[in-house]
């Protein structure tokens, strides 16, 4: 038998054999795990408590340094100084706000392309003596006022608590007055839980606020507070607000923006402070008229850019449309209800009923009616006309001849002579039950026809 062939076996055949490379190898081996163990890092968590730490540390050994004539009057809220430099985040946001430019806007641009000649009639339905825009201030200030009369009007008078109270409240005033981003102070999250909320929102002068800090208190105030209470804040608070930056530059900052949409997280509150006083609605409570004036086109196009984008509970849109269709008729109404009407809800009679009743209004009103007037009525025929009786359809084509537009009066005619009445569904199911099954018997007469002529079997 032959000799087995004993094999030279390398347990690294890819390496040279000799020692030296072998230990070499080895050693940098170790000294990789060596680095794959490194020692513990501390956690995120722990740092940023050290740094706080750290910091109130650094703020005490310093106050200390410059003893006790030293400005008392500065801002104490450590945490919003933190803040500003992006230590940590909000826990208590309800969505990530990154902050915007004061001079920052991007929504510009809200005029629509109009003739001048409509511009004109539209101008004759908004009313000239519109009273000054009231706002939270004012409130406070008579109520101060009424309490004790012998304070001068030139000082800003201030509600009666603690001097303590009433200095933190000037600083998260002045912190509001230059705030671009970060987290707000708790002291301004605790005001919706406090009994006297709209004294304690008077101390800050919401009036002097950043827009993105107007931003942040509507996020703050719409989430905790109830629904009339949010009602107050967008009527004395952010309504004027709002008025008075398109009046100022002609335009609406990105972040006023932003807190008129956030506005809506509660449309009644929404539609009975911002939407029914911008319509000129006159509400009484407690022996106080409390109203906007006019709505000018710029300001009705702004907030309908709103009602267009977010979407609204068909309840309150309901309700909306039945407010504005029963109230004192304003310009900008029509393009408020014209919104309303194109986004297609399902509305009760009583609602349809009460802008067939607005429209018919008009009928003896000498005035000659703008075109957003023929195009809200337009929307309200197509969207609406199978929920319409047959009498209300002949009364609005008598409407029609007193009101006419060129061009839209003979798509609103239209529109009505290819509709059904109220409550005639089930006799055009009829009809159209007959006409299929006429259709199917002279289908069914023809086959007859055919099969005994006997041209299948050829």
């Amino acid at each position: 038998m032959a000799k087995k062939r004993n094999r030279n076996q390398n347990p690294q055949p890819f390496l040279p054999e000799d020692v030296n490379s072998v230990a070499s190898t080895k050693k940098r081996s170790k000294a990789s795990k060596q680095h794959q163990n490194p020692d513990k890092m501390i956690s995120a968590g722990m740092s940023s408590k050290i740094l706080k730490e750290a910091l109130i540390q650094q703020k005490e050994i310093h106050e200390e340094a410059e003893g006790p004539n030293s400005n008392k009057n500065a801002f104490v809220f450590e945490e919003e100084d933190r803040n500003k430099r992006k230590v940590e985040e909000d826990e208590d946001d309800i969505d990530e706000f990154a902050g915007f430019n004061e001079t920052q806007s991007q929504f510009g641009n809200y005029e629509e392309e109009i003739d001048e000649d409509d511009e004109r009639l539209l101008e004759t339905f908004l009313s000239k003596d519109a009273g000054p825009q009231q706002t939270l201030a004012d409130l406070i200030i008579k109520k101060i006022k009424e309490n004790d009369a012998n304070l001068s009007s030139e000082t800003r008078p201030l509600p009666k608590l603690d001097e303590s109270f009433i200095k933190l409240y000037k600083g998260v005033g002045e912190f509001l007055s230059k705030y671009t981003a970060g987290k707000m102070p708790k002291a301004f999250k605790h005001i919706p839980s406090t009994q006297m909320w709209e004294d304690v929102l008077y101390l800050t002068e919401p009036e002097k606020w950043s827009p993105n800090a107007m931003f942040q208190a509507t996020r703050i105030f719409a989430s905790n507070l109830s629904a009339k209470k949010a009602e107050r804040f967008y009527k004395l608070v952010l309504l004027p607000r709002i008025r008075d930056d398109i009046r100022k530059n002609k335009k609406l900052h990105f972040s006023l923006f932003q807190a008129l949409k956030k506005s809506l997280y509660k449309p009644a509150a929404f539609n009975k402070g911002i939407l029914f006083p911008l319509c000129k609605l006159v509400i009484k409570k407690k022996s106080l008229d409390i109203q906007s004036g006019t709505c000018n086109l710029r300001e009705a196009v702004i907030v309908g850019s709103i009602l267009q984008k977010v979407s609204i509970p068909m309840l309150h849109s309901s309700v909306a449309l039945l407010k504005l269709a029963e109230m004192e008729y304003c310009g900008t109404t029509s393009y408020f209800i014209k919104l309303l009407l194109e986004k297609k809800y399902g509305l009760p009679y009583r609602v349809v009923n009460a802008i067939f009743a607005h429209f018919m209004r008009f009928y003896d009103d000498p005035r000659i009616m703008p075109v957003i007037w023929h195009q809200s009525l337009l929307a309200f025929v197509q969207r609406y006309k199978n929920e319409l009786r047959k009498e209300d359809k002949d009364d609005l084509r008598i409407l029609l001849k007193q009101q006419k537009h060129r061009l839209v009066t003979p798509e609103i005619v239209r529109e009505l002579d290819s509709s059904r009445n109220r409550g005639c569904q089930l006799g055009l199911l009829k009809k159209n039950f007959w006409t299929l099954e006429r259709y199917i018997n002279l289908v069914l007469a023809r086959v007859k026809e055919f099969w005994n002529s006997g041209s299948i079997c050829n």
